[in-house]
């Protein structure tokens, strides 16, 4: 079967190789770029001030890459040996892979157990609101929107990008809430990649050619919208990593969606379910 990608293209050849390696046909049609942060200095700020919070969570691979990118030569590390004990936090397996790469000692991980329903804020929270108190500071490192080329239906899309960001402000409102004080910090840029005249061709093919979407990501849909206004999606299938992206390919005009954890096992599954 083939399978639109839709993941930035540094994030995507893991589930190209799985895809392929499964005997599905993967196409390549990143609908996200990701580039570093426009200011670094809040980020070597924050790992300065490492000691002083609680744990730092990470919202997706990317704010790993680029936080760990911006580290200064003589600052702190997540280590079981260090003088700090500060915790990393992740809501998915994927980033919690990327974060025990970067040297983060799996002591001071938490993320939702392998056998969760579903890796999202929701659950993470469920696994780490023990270990807050009031007057704890708590660093949230994500991602931020760069203005980008938009087609006519940017503004529609806005609604659905919002849902990116609907679990990482419930998880912050969750540690205000309990008395503990939550800084930000912006580790990359999101931004709508070009897309080339092949790959818009693609995109349009796929919308009624059987092809299954692959969508991790509101911000890709959103992004899509803007490029093909007016584009029918009724006959278009997709599988989605959590239900917020779900619900808004199913708002874009998706004929069928399926809702999937975020493992190529169970994403497997649901393509082969259609």
């Amino acid at each position: 079967m083939r399978v639109v990608v839709t993941r930035p293209e540094s994030d995507a050849q893991s589930w190209v190789h799985g895809l392929r390696g499964a005997g599905h046909e993967p196409l390549l049609l990143p609908l996200i770029g990701i580039g570093p942060a426009q200011d670094a200095a809040p980020m070597e700020q924050a790992w300065r001030s490492l000691p002083d919070y609680l744990a730092v969570m990470f919202v997706s691979g990317n704010a790993v890459k680029h936080f760990f990118s911006s580290k200064p030569p003589l600052a702190l590390e997540f280590s079981e040996k260090s003088a700090i004990k500060t915790r990393a936090w992740a809501t998915g397996p994927g980033t919690v892979r990327i974060l025990l790469r970067a040297g983060v000692d799996a002591s001071l991980l938490d993320a939702p157990a392998m056998d969760s329903g579903q890796f999202d804020s929701e659950t993470l929270w469920a696994a780490v609101r023990h270990q807050v108190e009031p007057g704890m500071r708590v660093l949230i490192v994500r991602g931020a929107a760069t203005a980008g080329r938009a087609g006519p239906a940017a503004a529609e899309g806005q609604t659905d990008a919002a849902a990116m960001g609907t679990g990482r402000d419930w998880f912050s409102r969750q540690l205000t809430e309990t008395g503990a004080k939550v800084d930000f910090v912006v580790a990359y840029q999101r931004r709508p990649p070009e897309l080339s005249a092949d790959q818009h061709s693609l995109a349009c093919a796929a919308s009624a050619d059987g092809s299954v979407w692959l969508f991790s990501s509101s911000d890709a849909i959103a992004n899509l919208a803007a490029w093909l206004p007016g584009q029918s999606w009724q006959r278009a299938r997709a599988v989605a990593t959590h239900a917020r992206i779900a619900a808004s390919a199913r708002m874009l005009g998706f004929g069928v969606v399926c809702e999937s954890r975020p493992l190529l096992a169970s994403v497997l599954g649901s393509i082969e379910s259609m």
